[in-house]
């Protein structure tokens, strides 16, 4: 007698079981996955070999821009250097070899297809205005530039002398001095001299004048003298009275 707890799976159940398990496991690749991952190993190992061929490149241009810019340095008749166009990376990796060796270094040109690098010395480094004319893709003169500094030295002169001759054609012919003096004063000379003139209009006798550089016995006698001329003179005039 079966027991009703026990129970059979239906064999139709079995069936769909395994077949979900089956299709949930990886299936062995195709003829098409096998293609498309050849071809995937095919393209990394192509850009690896790119890539180490760009450093090799990388480290010869810079090898060779060490050379130049070591000859370059060596010749004292060299100031500056101008390289051709060249390319954003190549541009950098010279910048860098300049700045080690000391030199100064600017890129120029509008275009990126145009840009170029030019080299200077430290003892010849350029000014704001050879940087100017080569910004603006000029050749730099210096004569030219030498000519072009004097005649503006010559100009500001000039027009220096001009300010300082309009200044003095605008001051007055006449000192305000003389003409305001009784309201702002005069100098001292000029005070001197009319306190003299006054003193003397007036009968003032100046202090050093003033001054007795007689001694005390002198002055005595001399007041004793004049007492008693003053003395017989009063005499004599008694006298003839009577």
């Amino acid at each position: 007698m079966r027991s009703p707890y026990s129970c059979t799976a239906s064999p139709y159940k079995m069936a769909d079981l395994l077949g979900s398990i089956l299709n949930s496991m990886e299936k062995p690749p195709t003829v098409g996955d096998q293609e498309s991952r050849r071809k995937a190993r095919e393209q990394a190992a192509r850009l690896r070999k790119m890539e180490e061929e760009e450093k090799r490149k990388k480290a010869d241009f810079r090898k060779m821009m060490e050379k130049e810019v070591s000859d370059f340095i060596q010749d004292s008749a060299q100031q500056k250097r101008k390289y051709k166009p060249m390319g954003k990376i190549e541009r950098s990796i010279l910048h860098d070899v300049a700045e080690v060796a000391g030199l100064t270094s600017f890129s120029f040109g509008e275009a990126e297809d145009s840009r170029y690098v030019m080299l200077f010395k430290k003892e010849f480094a350029p000014s704001d205005e050879e940087l100017e004319a080569y910004r603006k893709g000029k050749e730099w003169d210096p004569q030219l530039a030498e000519q072009r500094r004097r005649v503006r030295e010559q100009a500001a002169l000039e027009k220096a002398a001009d300010s300082q001759t309009t200044k003095l054609e605008t001051c007055p012919n006449s000192n305000y001095r003389d003409k305001y003096s009784h309201l702002i004063g005069t100098s001292s000379a000029k005070d001197a001299a009319r306190t003299l003139e006054a003193n003397r209009a007036y009968g003032c006798v100046p202090v050093e004048n003033k001054r007795d550089t007689r001694s005390i016995e002198e002055a005595m006698n001399e007041i004793r003298a004049k007492k008693r001329q003053k003395r017989d003179d009063d005499t004599g005039a008694c006298g003839s009275t009577s």
